[in-house]
């Protein structure tokens, strides 16, 4: 896959994908928010990867919107004088802009973060987005909507309640302030801090590598059964689960589990079945 923004390497099962702009700071231009989506869903249609590695390069991992979104198109094509076709255009733009980032949790994959430097504005609806966070000592995170004067609409504000106590939510929110990795460290935003961006990405590879290792079907239905979890009451989840496992769980995976571990030897799972693009498609 050849695209502006981002280098994609698929080894192991595992595809590594990574944010190619360090010039720029890794902005999100508009092309970013064409390009993320079209990795994910290539790679959740070919199957190939059972786990995504989401990282950056460059001093920063992303300074967040490129000013580029907000001039010569993107959030500013609504040229009509009628107000409520222009508010609707406009809304339909936030929308596709949400979707981006909604593609991550669409995903049959787990997608793991790695962050260094500033994970500014849409940096944080980006990794807010993700199964799992990981930063080097000198990262920092910052809602920095609120420092130009809009509040924050592609989903910081919608899935870090459920990542850290509301009050630091808030009070992040409310003040644009900067979130230092120790921090996010103690509030549980990132699962672990490290000295440089190679020995943090050398221990998320290995995480990568555990979760490659297991039953791609299991590893779906945990990642699709925390998000519905995350969304929807006890009582609907457990109702949600019976009704997954009737149809998903089989015993093929468990057997090789169960034969690999017998024969001391890497277990050997089925890919999931290679999504097609279009409907009849071959």
């Amino acid at each position: 896959m050849s695209h502006s923004c981002f280098d994609v390497e698929i080894d192991n099962h595992i595809a590594h994908v990574r944010m190619s702009r360090p010039d720029s700071l890794n902005s999100m231009n508009r092309e970013f928010w064409y390009e993320l989506p079209e990795i994910l869903d290539e790679l959740d249609r070919a199957a190939e990867a059972r786990v995504v590695v989401l990282s950056s390069t460059g001093k920063h991992f992303t300074a967040g919107m490129d000013l580029s979104v907000f001039t010569g198109g993107g959030l500013a094509a609504a040229e009509t004088q009628e107000t409520g076709r222009m508010r609707e255009e406009l809304r339909r733009n936030v929308l596709q802009l949400q979707d981006s980032f909604n593609a991550i949790e669409r995903a049959r994959m787990p997608v793991l973060a790695a962050i260094q430097g500033g994970c500014i504005g849409g940096g944080v609806d980006l990794i807010s987005a993700c199964d799992a966070r990981y930063c080097t000592d000198s990262a920092f995170f910052c809602i920095q909507e609120i420092n130009i004067g809009m509040t924050a609409d592609v989903g910081t504000l919608q899935r870090l309640p459920h990542l850290i106590p509301s009050g630091m939510v808030r009070e992040l929110a409310y003040t644009g302030r900067r979130l230092p990795a120790a921090r996010a460290l103690e509030i549980g935003l990132v699962n672990a801090t490290y000295p440089d961006h190679d020995a943090m990405l050398k221990d998320v590879m290995e995480i990568a590598a555990e979760i490659a290792d297991k039953s791609p079907l299991a590893i779906y239905g945990t990642k699709e059964m925390l998000n519905y979890t995350r969304d929807h009451s006890v009582a609907d989840s457990l109702n949600y689960m019976a009704t997954w496992q009737t149809g998903m769980f089989q015993a093929f995976d468990m057997f090789e589990s169960f034969a690999a571990k017998g024969e001391k030897r890497a277990p050997n799972f089925e890919k999931l079945t290679t999504r097609r693009k279009y409907l009849g498609e071959g």
